[in-house]
């Protein structure tokens, strides 16, 4: 969220003020269909579609429209997980009870009945963002990212050091910049009362969770190509964010072991 807020603030081209004022018309009904109860996705998704139209067309960068996107798509559900757990138990009985004797579904009404019955419970439980996030996920995971990867890591090995000021300030961001910020966060958070630490994680815990938060990858590359131009400090910045993660990720599980040592020694 913070990458995201930070591409809209600093790489944002000129704005279309026209373009602008449809985007926030398109949020507006979005707010609207949620405000309204409206739990099918298919209507956020098409004005999302064309939110992401007129956020890109503005000059703002479009990644801001699927944020915008996210927030307005309804979290609540029709019956909580108390009342699908009663109803649920209810139903896998009759389904029980209307067992024909062949244990086949196809031939039992009742289970039929049951299962549909089941089925529409379930989806009145789960959050249409959950549904969603769900439906991605594989997409996501197994196309999306590795062709972001293929398409944007590529780095080159050897030859003499370029733009090294560039490497060495990704790094010290993602090492130390990213865990001293979310720690001291964390901590003015605590102290003010705003928040609280979870019960049974304490601060090493939370030192260590902020350093495997070093890891940059997407997002890095992705306001690394947004920042320069050339090819000589994109290079640059992305031996620092692979170099950067690495250690990130070996600091992170070090303060974890750690963390972890002392609380089973208590």
């Amino acid at each position: 969220m913070g990458a995201v807020l930070i591409i809209a603030i600093f790489y944002s081209h000129t704005l279309a003020w026209s373009a602008l004022i449809a985007a926030a018309l398109i949020v507006a009904l979005l707010i609207g269909l949620n405000a309204m109860g409206v739990r099918r996705l298919w209507p956020y998704l098409l004005a999302g579609i064309a939110l992401w139209y007129f956020v890109h067309e503005s000059g703002v960068h479009a990644t801001v429209a699927g944020v915008a996107l996210a927030f307005t798509i309804p979290t609540h559900t029709r019956i909580n997980a108390v009342e699908f757990s009663r109803k649920a138990r209810d139903l896998l009985d009759r389904f029980d009870r209307t067992e024909s004797g062949d244990f086949l579904v196809l031939t039992s009404k009742g289970q039929q009945e049951a299962l549909f019955a089941l089925e529409h419970e379930s989806d009145a439980v789960t959050a249409p963002i959950l549904r969603l996030e769900r439906a991605l996920h594989n997409f996501t995971a197994f196309v999306v990212m590795p062709l972001f990867a293929f398409a944007n890591a590529g780095v080159r090995i050897g030859g003499p050091l370029q733009h090294a000021e560039v490497t060495v300030g990704v790094l010290l961001g993602l090492v130390i910049g990213k865990p001293l910020g979310i720690t001291a966060a964390a901590f003015g958070a605590v102290k003010s009362g705003i928040a609280q630490l979870p019960r049974g994680f304490g601060w090493g815990y939370l030192l260590g969770c902020a350093c495997l938060a070093g890891i940059g990858f997407t997002m890095s590359l992705f306001i690394a190509m947004l920042a320069f131009d050339e090819a000589g400090p994109v290079n640059a910045a992305k031996s620092g964010i692979l170099a950067g993660s690495l250690l990130a990720g070996i600091a992170g599980a070090i303060v974890l072991r750690i963390a972890a040592g002392f609380r089973n020694d208590e």
